[in-house]
């Protein structure tokens, strides 16, 4: 997570380049990882790293009767 008075600045895009250079040099088959559907800018970035939405679930029973999901990437 990047603070909210540093985001907007590559911050984020940097961090998500080195953890993925880490995992290909270790040879990671897959990233797999999850953001809210509130938190939109994430989701940019995260598709913008090429992760793609491969599911989606509500963490509770409030999350559910709230509509409230849970977006998982790979």
């Amino acid at each position: 997570s990047v603070g909210r008075e540093w985001r907007g600045r590559g911050i984020g895009r940097a961090l998500c380049g080195e953890v993925l250079s880490f995992a290909r040099a270790r040879g990671v088959g897959a990233v797999v990882l999850s953001t809210s559907m509130v938190q939109v800018p994430a989701q940019r970035l995260y598709e913008g790293q090429g992760f793609r939405r491969v599911g989606a679930y509500s963490p509770s029973l409030l999350g559910t009767l709230l509509c409230f999901q849970i977006y998982v990437y790979r």
